[in-house]
């Protein structure tokens, strides 16, 4: 069943009960997220692939919109068109397609084009054939994967995970990504803190983040884009150490993750979330 959520998370089903607003059978879209391949050429004749990298994606995704009178059609109409040009303004929506068996998988997506009228047609139905452009090619979870852990306490993510000392909280574990491709993570660390440690030892990769947190504050850090904001939003300037630092991804599979919260205390709190993946919906 594909669902759009518009940018203010209000849902519109687009195959509706009652059939006033169905999905047409003339889906593209939903296969391997396209790439570009990057090339030069081969002394030896044709090119060598020195790179791949993946490109967003477009959906087009044709419907119908009915009603029992022009008025009714026409008001219908207007609603759906409106839930759609709202990424004009307040950025993308999510496209949602979920199964049978419960599970969904979804993309961020901004209205591009097809919300124009079909000729012969606009009094009590129209078929508009709707063009969406996915900025990440790849389609992901509905719902992010989440790690949470406060000092003195003890148990398993997914392997045990040991903490403590009086002012640090260290932390080992594995993280499983059951992706197809890589994922990015957003993490939250809550006060009392003075500094953030992070370390994929799958990745040989670490990250820095020096910010002094009383009891009650926190701060994200958003792996993609690059961002570290205080509880407010706001960015914090100069938090992320350089150089030296990489705001590492989480690989397809086990990953294997080290991390220390200097100037803990009994209330600091680190979590961690994120989305799984896919090629394909």
């Amino acid at each position: 069943m594909p669902i759009w959520i518009d940018p203010t998370g209000r849902e519109w089903v687009l195959n509706a009960p009652g059939r006033e607003f169905f999905t047409m059978n003339a889906v593209s879209g939903y296969g391997i997220t396209p790439v570009n391949l990057i090339t030069r050429p081969d002394p030896r004749g044709g090119v060598t692939v020195i790179g791949v990298r993946s490109q967003q994606r477009t959906l087009v995704w044709p419907v119908r919109v009915r009603g029992r009178t022009h008025m009714e059609f026409q008001t219908r109409w207007r609603q759906v068109a409106a839930a759609f040009a709202l990424t004009r303004r307040q950025g993308p929506g999510l496209f949602r397609l979920r199964r049978p068996d419960g599970t969904a998988r979804e993309i961020l997506a901004y209205y591009q084009s097809g919300w124009d009228g079909e000729p012969g047609q606009g009094h009590t139905y129209d078929t508009p054939t709707l063009t969406l452009l996915c900025p990440d090619g790849f389609w992901r979870d509905s719902q992010p994967i989440p790690l949470e852990r406060s000092t003195g306490e003890s148990g398993d993510f997914l392997d045990p995970f040991p903490n403590i000392s009086s002012g640090d909280v260290i932390g080992a574990t594995q993280m499983f990504n059951p992706g197809e491709v890589e994922a990015w993570p957003t993490w939250r660390l809550d006060g009392p803190a003075t500094q953030l440690v992070a370390t994929n030892n799958t990745l040989g990769r670490t990250f820095t983040v020096n910010q002094t947190l009383s009891a009650g504050e926190w701060i994200t850090i958003t792996t993609r884009p690059g961002r570290v904001a205080d509880s407010s939003g706001a960015a914090i300037n100069g938090a992320l150490a350089r150089p030296g630092s990489t705001l590492w991804r989480l690989e397809p599979g086990v990953n294997d993750i080290d991390f220390t919260v200097a100037g803990a205390g009994p209330e600091t709190r680190i979590s961690m979330s994120f989305y799984p993946r896919y090629e394909t919906a």
